[in-house]
């Protein structure tokens, strides 16, 4: 099976790792993958030699959005065209070009399948959650003419059926994370039981890690206030890895011996060694999908604390980690550091049971066969006898 992808490389943000995994994964179980995405023409090699890239022109992008440069939907429609691919996934990025896809794919007969990403709060509890409700709200009648649309809990789902998604047409796979790479550390390595290198390295006997954008819906300073308002001491660090428009003036503000900045950190293997390094992950945020850095945590088999936005609940529902509400996040905070601090065996208890909830709900594996499955209802009858017929 042909599979064209498009989506997002840079910058960096979740519909980037997305990308990555899934496409890797489709590529790993023998399909032929080619990757289109908003690049300078110049800028289109990957790290994977497998991939057929190509790359669109366009205006300006960001974390949030992407404006194609005129033509480019000219320019995809012949691409397609000359690609003659099964079926196109489009992770989508917050572009006009979102809403042109229908109409290009039908008129070559080429299935068209969407993940749609944006973050939410079905409770509308803020003003983030709104904004964030709006873009549903325009989203959902483009979307209904998608052959499928892919999200990532029964809640996002539900909300889209609501504002007109037809329901067969909305399929729930959640992400998955590739619990081989994600993973405590194994019991026949040395540091297993005993203090970890990035806790030896910032000479901390407790680590409480938050991974993401430094952006106002991540709503890091309520952590933060909660983590100054807690008073952990010299020897209880708040580690944040990630950038954003806020880190600048949240960095200036909230400093100290306890609080580490570290900024975006590139490299896949230490953010794993910070993850696995880690007592507890913290995720406050106003709005969510269904955090990828969230599932990485708990693969790592790191205690997790997260609010309730979004499918995060659900992921930590039924004591897999512990679920704060969007309002009053740095109160809830000050009360809780103090407790994993006096009582480090729930937060012993809380990773297992958060690793042992990613092994049985949330692997990429998983969501790998759910997508072979959902791809096979899709293509034409004829390309479908020829790809049960081959496997792939």
């Amino acid at each position: 099976m042909h599979i064209v992808w498009l989506g997002k490389k840079s910058p960096f943000c979740g519909n980037v790792t997305y990308g990555r995994e899934i496409t890797n994964a489709l590529l790993d179980r023998g399909y032929r993958v080619t990757f289109l995405h908003f690049a300078q023409s110049d800028d289109t090699a990957d790290d994977h030699s497998a991939y057929e890239e190509v790359s669109l022109p366009f205006i300006f992008k960001s974390q949030m959005l992407t404006i194609p440069a005129l033509g480019s939907a000219r320019l995809l429609s012949e691409m397609l065209q000359k690609l003659q691919p099964d079926i196109v996934h489009a992770s989508l990025i917050l572009s006009p070009l979102d809403w042109k896809l229908p109409e290009i794919c039908q008129s070559l007969s080429i299935p068209l399948v969407a993940t749609f990403h944006p973050a939410f709060d079905d409770k509308r509890r803020n003003f983030s959650s709104s904004t964030q409700h709006l873009a549903y709200q325009v989203y959902a009648p483009r979307l209904a003419n998608y052959d499928k649309v892919i999200v990532f809990s029964q809640i996002q789902r539900d909300l889209l059926v609501k504002l007109g998604v037809p329901s067969a047409k909305v399929a729930v796979i959640p992400n998955g994370v590739d619990i081989s790479r994600y993973s405590p550390v194994p019991a026949s390595l040395p540091t297993r039981g005993m203090t970890s290198a990035i806790k030896q390295q910032l000479e901390a006997d407790q680590l409480y890690v938050y991974q993401g954008r430094i952006s106002p819906e991540k709503n890091v300073e309520s952590l933060l206030k909660g983590w100054k308002l807690a008073k952990m001491g010299p020897r209880h660090k708040l580690v944040i890895v990630g950038s954003g428009p806020l880190e600048a003036s949240l960095k200036a503000f909230y400093t100290g011996n306890n609080i580490i900045w570290l900024g975006f950190v590139a490299n896949e293997e230490r953010r794993i060694e910070i993850l696995r390094g880690a007592d507890c992950f913290i995720l406050p945020s106003l709005v969510e999908g269904l955090s990828l850095s969230l599932l990485e945590a708990m693969a790592c088999g790191t205690a997790c604390v997260a609010t309730d936005a979004g499918a995060d609940g659900e992921v930590l529902d039924q004591g897999a980690g512990v679920i704060l509400s969007t309002q009053k996040v740095s109160t809830q905070l000050q009360t809780l550091f103090p407790l994993f601090r006096e009582h480090p065996e729930i937060i012993s208890l809380l990773g297992k049971k958060a690793r042992s909830r990613v092994l049985e709900r949330y692997t990429l594996s998983q969501n790998i066969t759910a997508l072979e499955q959902l791809y096979s209802t899709l293509i034409t009858p004829a390309r479908n006898s020829y790809f049960l017929s081959q496997g792939a």
